[in-house]
Parts: C-alpha cells; structure tokens; sequence
C-alpha cells in the first residue's frame, strides 16, 4: 500500500502509555459505615487519621479525594505523563492509521454534506469511552457516545499471527470499518437500530446488528473504491482475507468447535467479504442497503 508521505490526520488522540484502570474493594458497603465511625473516635482512629493526613501532606494528594476512591470503590491508577516511547515498529504504525484516517477523511468529505470528522484514540491495554471501559481484548471499536474510534495497535500484530490475516491493506480495512460505523451514527441509522434494542429478542436484535456491520463492510468497500491511487497489487485480496478471517461462523468454528447462527452479530466470512467486495465494486454509497436486501 503506497501510504508513506501521505497526510496524516490531526483528529488523533494518542493514548498509548496512558491507560488506566480502577481497581479497589469493589463498592462501599453501608453496613460498614457505623464500625468505622466508632473506629475513627477511638485512639486508633485519630493515629489512624494522622498517618492518613501525613501521607496525604507527603505524596501531595488531596485527602478528601483519596478517600472519595476508596468509599466507591476503586483507585485508578495512571500511567506517569509524557511522551509515550513505542518501538519503532508500533510508531510506524500509528503514522499509517494516521495516513488512514485521513485518506476517510479526504473520501468522505467528497462524499457527504457536511461531515463531521470522527476521532481515532490510540490506546494500550485499557482505555475509557462515552460507551464504557474496554480493554484490548475487546477489539477495535467506534463509539457513537463520543463519535470516536478506538484501537490498540497490538490487535494489527493478533490479526497477522492468530487470525492469519496480514498485510497494511488489511489493517486498513479495519480503521476504514469502524469509520463506517460512524457514517451510520451521522446518518441515523445506529440510533434507529440501537431503538430495537429493548424491543426485539436477542435473537432477532443479532439479526439487525448484522446488517448493521455489513453496512460498515459495504463503507468500507466504498472507501477503498476511492482510494485506489494508495493500492498496490494484492491489496483488495487483503482486505477479502480479513474480511473472511473475522466471519462470525469462522471465529465461532475456531472458539468453540462449532457454529451457532442465531448468535452471530457480524455475519458471516461469505457475508463479510460479500458485502466489503460490493462496496469496492460499486464505490456507489446507495448500493450499501444491507436492510433491505432480500439476501445477505
């Protein structure tokens, strides 16, 4: 992929070496709270509160927040601040999801009135959205809370050596998917979905969240379409093998031994590559209906 020199986009936050995590007693109990007043009166309550006070004084926190995050909970702990030093090779690759994004950008500011501009928050290990806490393991994700995507770059590295699906093609599909998930939140379409949620069964909600990430797939298609000037030859078959590589009934075959359709969320390997492939073919954003098409 002919992606070096390019621009790179400004709608990056880099998180990496800042994540954080709450980790405490798991929630204040009332039931406790009569003990430990009768405690605090005691002789061993005011030594305790003195030491309590002396350590505040020394490590400069302030007391009444030390003791907010131990009564709901949790202390979160923070990596130290300042530039985040990757290996040279995460550092090249937070420049290509860079040149990425702004290659969405360039595309669908052509393409749509009035874009609105997602974010791309680089993280490792945990990171914190409008949509919740994640960690790693969660995957690549978007955000309609805060209309931003996130990505810990070690998923690039699990895609090459656990799903076997290499190459910076591929790894583009992935940034220009979940922009796709950003188009449906600009154009409504989460929102109506995300409505259902309450109203359907589980069963029939999976259904809807299907269309919904081949719709994304179909986008993402659309944006390759346009970018064509940054592909080189055996590109498209990247992105058709990440596509297949994370096909619900594959990782589901992988997992567990065996394929259970009416929990797949995503759809299919076939599907998948199906509908980013149309998008690619067409370039044609009003072919991308996964909702009313009669076949997926």
């Amino acid at each position: 992929m002919k992606w070096r020199g390019k621009r790179e986009s400004s709608n990056v936050d880099d998180r990496r070496g800042r994540s954080s995590s709450a980790r405490g007693l798991g929630g204040f109990s009332p039931n406790l709270l009569g003990p430990i007043i009768k405690l605090l009166f005691s002789k061993v309550g005011l030594i305790i509160v003195g030491l309590f006070l002396v350590f505040s004084f020394i490590t400069g926190n302030n007391p009444l927040t030390l003791i907010s995050n131990l009564l709901s909970g949790g202390v979160t702990q923070t990596a130290p601040s300042g530039n985040y030093e990757g290996t040279a090779e995460e550092n090249e690759l937070a420049d290509f999801s860079a040149v990425i994004l702004a290659s969405t950008e360039d595309v669908w500011n052509n393409t749509l009135e009035n874009y609105r501009e997602p974010t791309l928050v680089l993280f490792s290990g945990y990171v914190s959205s409008a949509c919740g806490s994640a960690s790693s393991a969660t995957g690549p994700f978007y955000c309609p809370g805060d209309e931003k995507l996130y990505l810990d770059l070690s998923f690039f590295e699990e895609m090459e050596r656990q799903m076997n699906a290499p190459g910076d093609f591929a790894q583009a599909y992935v940034i220009a998917h979940e922009v796709g998930h950003h188009i449906q939140k600009l154009m409504g379409i989460t929102d109506k979905i995300d409505r259902l949620r309450g109203q359907l069964s589980k069963t029939e909600f999976n259904k809807y969240s299907v269309r919904l990430e081949l719709q994304a797939d179909f986008l993402a298609g659309v944006w390759a379409n346009r970018s064509k000037q940054m592909m080189e030859s055996g590109d498209l078959q990247e992105a058709l093998n990440a596509a297949n590589a994370i096909g619900d009934d594959r990782l589901q075959k992988q997992s567990t031994g065996r394929v259970v359709p009416d929990s797949f969320t995503h759809g299919t390997s076939e599907q998948r590559m199906r509908w980013f492939k149309k998008g690619f073919e067409t370039g044609d954003i009003s072919k991308g209906d996964t909702f009313s098409a009669e076949s997926l």
